[in-house]
């Protein structure tokens, strides 16, 4: 780096050296305009945007309806994070941490919140009795990886995609210091998927659904094609398992929730039918370099 930046004693927060997101990252928490969230008729209403976090909720939706709970039926809408709607005091409601995907479980007689991805598939898995073993060593397993994605995604995307994309400036040493984190989370994982088919083992689980959607998104090319930067295809066990799950029909449309070329919103399957058929291919490497 050519300027070398001393810390001040006590940290001052500017608001013009946040990149992309300069116009919403801010030091504090809490609403910053009064707006209700919309309701729809189903059990589910999710709150969320199709990053990888919140496409977690909507391959585990879409996974309990393709298995036939039909009970699991769900509305999804769009929070729009670069227009600021994660700070809408209806979203805050139901989670303090202004984070995607957030949801509200109206199936019983008391609507409660579930905030946080990863709790929100535990959530899910436990009420549907799917997708998460009731006894060890199969459910420890499958609690550890998925503890294991939870722990690692700041270190994707926060890191190695903020500075890689949306920092303002590139610098050397954090691209390297994320890329080296990505790269040895790849092979934590390729080194797992060469002993058993799935991350937990031989059965499909929730800590492939949440593994999936980050790892799977980097190796299709996320972040300006880093996938060619940081030589993904050598990890051929985690591409392997990326195109198994790519294939799954539940996969497939779970992308597709809440993302803008996709459905913005879903409210019923039928809203799929909607859509060119070309989106339901199951994901290939990105075309652009």
């Amino acid at each position: 780096m050519s300027d070398v930046y001393t810390p001040p004693k006590v940290w001052e927060y500017d608001p013009e050296n946040g990149g992309q997101f300069a116009g919403v990252n801010r030091p504090t928490a809490g609403a910053r305009e009064e707006h209700e969230l919309p309701v729809g008729k189903h059990p589910f209403q999710l709150y969320s945007l199709g990053t990888p976090n919140g496409v977690k909720a909507t391959i585990m939706f879409e996974e309990l309806l393709e298995k036939g709970f039909s009970d699991a039926e769900y509305d999804a809408w769009l929070i729009k994070i670069f227009e600021g709607n994660q700070f809408w005091s209806g979203f805050v409601d139901i989670n303090p941490n202004s984070k995607i995907p957030a949801l509200v479980d109206r199936s019983g007689p008391t609507p409660f919140r579930v905030f946080e991805s990863g709790a929100i598939l535990v959530h899910l898995a436990e009420k549907f009795d799917y997708l998460l073993p009731k006894t060890n060593p199969a459910r420890a397993e499958t609690m550890s990886w998925l503890m294991w994605q939870m722990g690692s995604a700041p270190f994707m995307g926060g890191g190695f995609g903020h500075f890689y994309v949306y920092a303002p400036e590139r610098y050397k040493y954090p691209i390297d210091r994320y890329a080296m984190e990505t790269k040895r989370l790849f092979s934590v994982a390729d080194m797992q998927l060469a002993k058993t088919e799935y991350l937990a083992g031989a059965d499909y689980t929730i800590a492939d659904i949440a593994s999936y959607t980050w790892l799977g998104n980097l190796y299709h090319g996320a972040y300006n094609r880093c996938d060619i930067f940081l030589g993904l295809d050598e990890y051929e066990n985690v591409a392997r398992w990326v195109k198994t799950i790519d294939a799954r029909p539940a996969a497939i449309r779970g992308r597709l929730v809440n993302a803008q070329n996709g459905l913005p919103e879903r409210h019923s399957a039928s809203d799929f039918d909607t859509l060119d058929k070309a989106l339901f291919d199951p994901v290939r490497k990105r075309a652009d370099v």
